[in-house]
């Protein structure tokens, strides 16, 4: 990282502070450049979309040149200038440049990452640079290779892209209304630690006037690069920027600074240095609104750019208003403390059963306004760790593009349901399963085109990725057009490996049979994942956190695999069930129905296997108290209970003594806290200060099948 002077005249603040806040939103213009390039149409790109990537590059630029991160800065300023050449429709975008410029954003990760402290060699980005300077130049580049560590430091870079061309001219900055007065004299302190950024002094005698406090700034730098900087402290709406008036004393000296005449522009604050919009005009009228330096030639008219910089301006302001960043350990923290809140309201919920109602008529109500309030407050903190799904979803766009390219194959990608929600740690859980799913799309599932073609589809495959709620869960399909799962060649490869795989085997068995540890489908090793390379390491990640995986496939037509998982790990419906003196949970999502059964309906099958007629249908029959060893003290019991539950595509009739009820529970690692036990996820602690165990559902409905 480069080393800035936090401490000059020792009472400076460290700068440091504000680099996360950089890094976070540099991450999302990436990402978001990203996106835009992989969704532009290149035959009839949209004025909008270009000038859209052109801003996410431009406020990397802008916090790189304040940080002092000169690599990042130089590479997104070339950038610009390609950028800025394409929306002004003076180049026509080509693929190659679009490669260019994807390639440039996963240089500009590396540059970042590096910076933030992941260590590492500097990246050698000369062979990219030199790509876009010369696309930016309408020549025909050679194609750029990926940017690679260096293991010395490229030499000569070019100056830090810092705008030595401009003179000094004075500023009026006015901050506020602010809610705390003293972000202010921050600010001011920010301004100071950074070198050669020029003077501030405050006007008025440093007074606040309605709320708002003004400044006399003397700078070099542009109005956008102020904001970039001054919006690391306070919102963007709490700042403005207006031209000197002739009573504070700046003229033009010896810095040379031009007379700042001109009424403040009413756009004032997005991109004053950037270079002109499309259908610019005028040239060389840039430097008017506010006493900027002049822009590059072919720059737009002050007018063009404000209506355009409204807008844009109106927009972030609402989303700032709207929005607040928050660290992933204060939410963690937040959801233990109201876990640890619902036991405690489950236990005086259990201990007031035992008062008297009638006498104690408030203290009644109280607890059950406490038991309302207490799980709208679960369900309020708990949404703030659901994500949308288009987190997961937007890394794929790019990693499918590459990898078409690379096998020579058309591939159209679609999205579906992007806003469905997932806990933030089942998210991070399921992403490496979900990816190593659509490569298997791509690389196994979608023909080649020539293939395509002969068997009637058209040449360009489809992978469909979607999201949606169903009952209590999330299922996410990954859904491909291509040339499905041949059974007979699962059947034979299943005999090679010695595996039992009879032809009478259903079809759902028989895909079943890829999530055997090291099976393939693939006739040739690519360093491409082959379908069902490591589907067993996907099923098992899915499993573990307490998800499902079903595969549905018709050869030649294509294949679906669905995965469906709980949506939070944290809290849960669940049912509490009674077995002698014990009590279980079982998730009541996987719950379907509960009768009463005597022991003459329950029929012996094999002299072991027990199974219960329901409606027409055999299921087996799973004794808790078997299972489990529950002891038991009374010698008579009433009639067995079954409860139906469903997990796995299977169904299973669990007998039990009673049914206790229906409550969230707070669930708990069992495995992190004492050791892995068979058939059972997890643990909560009841109204009673009681330890009961959650069964795993999909275990015992596996246990039954066997």
């Amino acid at each position: 990282m480069s080393d800035m002077n936090t401490d000059q005249g020792g009472a400076g603040i460290d700068l440091s502070q504000f680099y996360q806040v950089f890094f976070e939103e540099a991450g999302e213009n990436l990402e978001r450049m990203e996106q835009q390039l992989l969704a532009i149409d290149i035959e009839a790109a949209d004025d909008e979309e270009l000038n859209s990537i052109f801003r996410c590059a431009h406020s990397v630029k802008g916090g790189a040149a304040t940080f002092g991160f000169a690599d990042v800065a130089e590479l997104t300023h070339q950038m610009e200038t390609l950028l800025d050449r394409l929306r002004r429709h003076e180049l026509t975008p080509t693929a190659p440049m679009v490669d260019v410029l994807l390639q440039a954003g996963d240089a500009l990760r590396s540059q970042l990452a590096r910076h933030q402290g992941a260590g590492g060699d500097p990246v050698d980005t000369t062979e990219l640079l030199a790509a876009i300077r010369a696309m930016g130049a309408g020549e025909v580049a050679p194609p750029a290779a990926k940017a690679v560590a260096a293991p010395v430091v490229v030499a000569p870079k070019e100056p830090e892209p810092v705008a030595t061309d401009r003179t000094a001219r004075g500023l009026e900055l006015r901050i506020g209304p602010l809610t705390n007065p003293a972000d202010a004299d921050n600010l001011v302190e920010l301004f100071k630690e950074i070198p050669d950024l020029g003077t501030i002094e405050p006007l008025d005698g440093g007074q606040a006037s309605d709320g708002i406090r003004r400044f006399k700034v003397v700078t070099t730098s542009s109005d956008s690069d102020l904001l970039d900087l001054f919006t690391f402290h306070v919102s963007r709406e709490s700042i403005s920027l207006l031209p000197l008036t002739s009573g504070y004393g700046f003229h033009a000296g010896a810095a040379g600074a031009p007379p700042v005449e001109n009424p403040p522009d009413p756009g004032f604050g997005f991109f004053e240095d950037a270079p002109g919009l499309p259908g610019s005009k005028s040239a060389g009228s840039d430097a008017t609104a506010t006493g900027a330096a002049p822009a590059q030639s072919g720059a737009p008219a002050a007018a063009p750019r404000a209506a355009a910089a409204k807008p844009e301006k109106a927009a972030s302001a609402a989303l700032e208003a709207s929005t607040l960043r928050v660290s992933v350990e204060k939410v963690d923290q937040l959801i233990n403390l109201v876990g640890e809140l619902v036991i405690t309201q489950a236990m005086l919920a259990q201990n007031s059963k035992q008062i008297d109602t009638g006498l104690y008529q408030q203290l009644a109500a109280g607890l059950a306004n406490l038991d309302r309030n207490t799980r709208d407050l679960q369900e309020s903190v708990m949404s703030i760790r659901m994500i949308p799904m288009s987190t997961v979803f937007s890394r794929f766009p790019r990693m499918l593009r590459d990898l078409a390219t690379k096998l020579g194959k058309k591939v159209e990608f679609v999205t579906q349901g992007e806003a469905t929600e997932l806990d933030k740690g089942l998210v991070e859980k399921i992403t490496d399963p979900l990816t190593h799913l659509v490569r298997n799309s791509c690389d196994h599932g979608i023909e080649l085109p020539a293939e395509r073609l002969a068997n009637g589809k058209s040449e360009q495959g489809t992978i469909t990725l979607s999201a949606s709620h169903q009952g209590g869960s999330i299922v996410i399909e990954v859904r491909d057009d291509g040339r499905g799962l041949s059974r007979q060649k699962l059947l034979n490869k299943a005999r090679q490996r010695g595996i039992d795989a009879p032809d009478s085997l259903t079809d759902s068995e028989v895909w079943g049979l890829i999530f055997e540890p090291g099976f393939s489908t693939a006739d040739v090793v690519t360093d491409v994942s082959g379908r069902g390379v490591g589907m067993d390491v996907v099923k098992k990640n899915i499993t573990a956190v307490g998800g499902t995986v079903e595969i549905e496939s018709a050869e030649g037509y294509g294949m679906r695999v669905s995965v469906r998982l709980p949506l939070t790990l944290a809290i849960m419906d669940g049912m509490s069930v009674g077995i002698g003196d014990e009590v279980y949970i079982l998730p009541l999502s996987s719950v379907v129905e509960s009768f009463q059964v005597s022991q003459h309906t329950i029929k012996t099958i094999g002299g072991s296997g027990r199974v219960v007629e329901v409606r027409g249908d055999y299921m087996p029959v799973m004794d808790l108290e078997q299972i489990f060893n529950v002891p038991r003290f009374e010698v008579d019991k009433g009639p067995a209970i079954m409860v139906v539950v469903e997990a796995d595509g299977g169904r299973v009739a669990l007998m039990v003594d009673e049914l206790l009820g229906q409550q969230q529970v707070v669930v708990k690692n069992l495995e992190a806290n004492y050791r892995k036990v068979d058939d059972v996820s997890g643990a909560t602690i009841m109204g009673d200060g009681r330890v009961a165990l959650i069964l795993d559902v999909g275990s015992m409905v596996r246990r039954s099948r066997h």
